[in-house]
């Protein structure tokens, strides 16, 4: 693909396929990740990539926690409740995953499956796991850098026409997370990203997010 068309095409994907992904795929990916920016070349990211069973694992462990309301354990910080205009995109997005499910507002059985999905890994085949070094921690420039390489690990994939999505649900029970995918003491849980072959016939892969125009986004100074 060309550039423009890997980052114009680019979505979401929430259903996959349960193809496994090659190793030498996925290591394909990370070393075109790997080239993304960071403050004076700290490059302070790393990566746990799981499937099999060791994935299977976590998504057992995540949901029991979760359904038995084991408070979550995310490592990085979460801030403050969305509101506001960011309200109502997440609001907004919301609305047309369920609409695409076909999940009404009062089915709250559903709702809460669509949740577990999260927790799931989305039932990716793969799952690959952000961390940055715990030197770091507090350094603002840190997790600025753990996005853009986020950022162009899911386009690389694109590019291969696999499918990613990322999400903190499957992190939100860490002790599990770092368990059975063996982090290392001396590594912060950053994020997550599901990865796998996308399944046309899933609906909510369908959906497209719209964005802020550049008129909205931007502030032009010294222009003509």
């Amino acid at each position: 693909m060309q550039f423009d068309e890997v980052v114009l095409g680019r979505r979401s994907i929430r259903g996959y396929k349960p193809d496994p992904v090659p190793r030498a795929l996925i290591e394909e990916i990370l070393e075109l990740a790997i080239r993304a920016p960071s403050s004076m070349n700290t490059q302070p990211w790393n990566f746990y990539v799981i499937t099999g069973e060791p994935l299977n694992r976590i998504r057992e462990g995540n949901t029991q926690r979760m359904l038995a309301g084991v408070p979550q354990s995310r490592e990085f910080r979460t801030g403050e409740a969305f509101a506001g205009m960011h309200r109502d995109r997440q609001i907004g997005v919301a609305k047309q995953l369920f609409s695409a499910m076909g999940i009404a507002r009062n089915d709250a059985e559903a709702r809460q499956d669509w949740v577990l999905r999260g927790f799931r890994q989305f039932d990716a085949p793969v799952c690959i796991v952000i961390t940055y070094d715990r030197v770091l921690d507090g350094s603002d420039d840190t997790p600025f850098d753990c996005g853009a390489v986020a950022t162009a690990l899911v386009n690389a994939a694109w590019s291969r026409g696999l499918g990613t999505v990322i999400n903190s649900q499957g992190i939100m029970q860490s002790p599990v997370v770092r368990e059975h995918a063996g982090i290392a003491d001396d590594q912060v849980i950053m994020k997550s990203i599901a990865l796998g072959w996308p399944d046309d016939s899933f609906p909510a892969n369908a959906v497209i997010t719209t964005r802020k125009s550049v008129d909205e986004a931007a502030v032009f100074v010294g222009f003509a």
